[in-house]
């Protein structure tokens, strides 16, 4: 029986690291088509969020049998709720890249009013933070999560940035106002998955010690 746990077990984790690289392959997507303003790939990132929404329910539904037919204690128990976090988190990561989509669709073809610099940094920084954490809980690695903390904080840096540049532009060319809210809520996007990031480092720590901590 333990032995068929075990292994049960070691099948969340490749199911939950398969969720996490779709999770990031999403932002990536999403702020692509954003770039290149290119509606079709943006249209795409609606399935792609199917399909991690799919995948969510499979692990839950894992989840609860374990629980249920093995009725785990203390360590395994824990390791188990937190896969049931860290798929939420997971689950709402995928739900901001199609925020990002939806924004992409409704600029359309309209000329962007300034380079994309800043939120593109901010993506791929938001998809570091994804891995690491992630990374962290396969090695209940205490020192990891909390340096996604710290990833975090260059990421609302980065927010800060875009929020006190657009609004500048905003007010000295009323005309933009649209587009620079669309990105700003791009932005604000962007942030929250590194705040789902940081949830997940929070839930290995509790995972590994049995203490609930806020590492930022």
């Amino acid at each position: 029986m333990r032995s068929q746990f075990k292994n049960q077990l070691k099948n969340l984790n490749v199911k939950l690291l398969k969720m996490g690289a779709m999770v990031q392959e999403i932002i990536e997507v999403s702020i692509k088509a954003l770039a290149n303003q290119d509606l079709e790939a943006a249209k795409k990132v609606y399935l792609m969020d199917d399909k991690i929404d799919e995948l969510e329910l499979t692990i839950e539904n894992e989840c609860m049998r374990l629980l249920a037919l093995q009725q785990p204690m203390a360590r395994d128990l824990r390791v188990i709720s937190t896969i049931m976090k860290i798929i939420t988190d997971l689950e709402r990561m995928g739900d901001h890249a199609v925020n990002i989509a939806k924004v992409t669709l409704e600029i359309g073809s309209e000329p962007l009013i300034k380079p994309l610099i800043d939120i593109p940094k901010m993506a791929r920084l938001s998809e570091d933070m994804v891995s690491k954490s992630l990374d962290a809980f396969m090695k209940a690695d205490i020192q990891l999560a909390e340096d996604v903390a710290h990833d975090d904080e260059a990421v609302d840096d980065i927010y800060e940035a875009i929020y006190t540049e657009l609004l500048e532009m905003m007010i000295e060319d009323q005309s933009i106002i649209k587009q620079a809210t669309n990105l700003l809520f791009i932005g604000r996007d962007l942030e929250r998955i590194a705040d789902h990031a940081t949830n997940i480092g929070e839930r290995v720590i509790y995972m590994v010690t049995g203490e609930r901590v806020e590492i930022n």
